[in-house]
């Protein structure tokens, strides 16, 4: 996604019509990996999010509801994760935007590299297990990669209190954090299909598939997995306390998990919940950087 970044870094800004984008581009405030921000906001700045986005949204938001009553009646009738997945790969290889895959397979890699720096340092976790997700193509969605990475999020932090407890320990400021886990160099994915029907982009795209996955899982294993979109600030709380930098979870505002959402904000929540793991795992590459100079 070089070619992204260089869009940005030569754009020439026009006093009385600045770039939205632009001002986004070069803003600071939060820390961001440089190659994802410009891959976020070109899709974000796309023809698709600026049209498509509004009708997609109340037609997927309706069929929310419109399946939530339907659920109310036979909440475990369906249930093929396998099928759900099938769908969500077709959906990303041929009518998502290469800047949007990028995005979505970073998600999944970086959240895996930031709950391991967490077990990392935190001295009672070291005998908990871990499922690692670091998918390099679109193809391995279909190992139901995104059924996975919610329970991987629920199960570690299950597992990493209990260890917690049971040692009588609880989770500190660490002088010297274990960066070992954390990645700075480019994810080495493969290349993204860029066919004349990758044109969807990303909000877009998961207020679409929002409805899918509802649709082919069980009401309880949905209403799961739309809770575990605001477990974000409960990971933040973990890697700032070991980091001692309170003040960066500005930037998570998914909301605390202890007061659930409504299910028709998912598709939103989702978009939140990536741009916190972006903003996390770059607070924890800087760390690494600084450690090192």
């Amino acid at each position: 996604m070089l070619h992204k970044r260089e869009h940005y870094e030569k754009m020439v800004n026009e006093p009385r019509n600045p770039s939205h984008w632009h001002a986004l581009y070069l803003d600071k405030s939060v820390p961001f990996n440089p190659d994802a921000k410009a891959a976020f906001l070109y899709d974000s700045s796309s023809k698709s999010r600026q049209f498509l986005y509004p009708v997609a949204k109340v037609f997927a938001r309706l069929c929310i509801i419109l399946m939530q009553l339907f659920k109310i009646v036979v909440p475990n009738l369906i249930n093929a994760p396998k099928l759900l997945h099938k769908c969500l790969y077709l959906g990303m290889k041929y009518f998502i935007t290469p800047e949007a895959n990028f995005v979505i397979l970073r998600h999944f890699y970086l959240g895996s590299e930031v709950l391991r720096f967490i077990k990392d340092n935190v001295d009672a976790a070291q005998d908990i297990p871990m499922n690692p997700l670091k998918p390099l193509s679109v193809n391995d969605v279909k190992d139901n990669l995104f059924l996975e990475h919610d329970l991987n999020l629920y199960n570690f932090i299950i597992n990493l209190n209990i260890a917690i407890a049971e040692k009588g320990l609880k989770i500190v400021k660490k002088e010297h954090p274990d960066f070992s886990a954390i990645s700075t160099g480019e994810i080495p994915f493969e290349d993204f299909r860029d066919g004349w029907t990758n044109f969807i982009d990303l909000g877009t795209a998961i207020e679409l598939f929002t409805p899918v996955y509802q649709f082919y899982l069980t009401d309880n294993d949905f209403w799961r997995a739309t809770n575990s979109l605001q477990l974000d600030e409960v990971i933040g709380i973990y890697a700032s306390t070991i980091m001692d930098c309170p003040e960066k979870l500005t930037a998570l505002n998914n909301k605390h998990p202890m007061i659930p959402l409504p299910t028709t904000d998912a598709a939103f929540r989702l978009l939140l919940h990536g741009f916190s793991t972006e903003v996390l795992h770059a607070m924890l590459v800087q760390g690494k950087v600084e450690l090192q100079v």
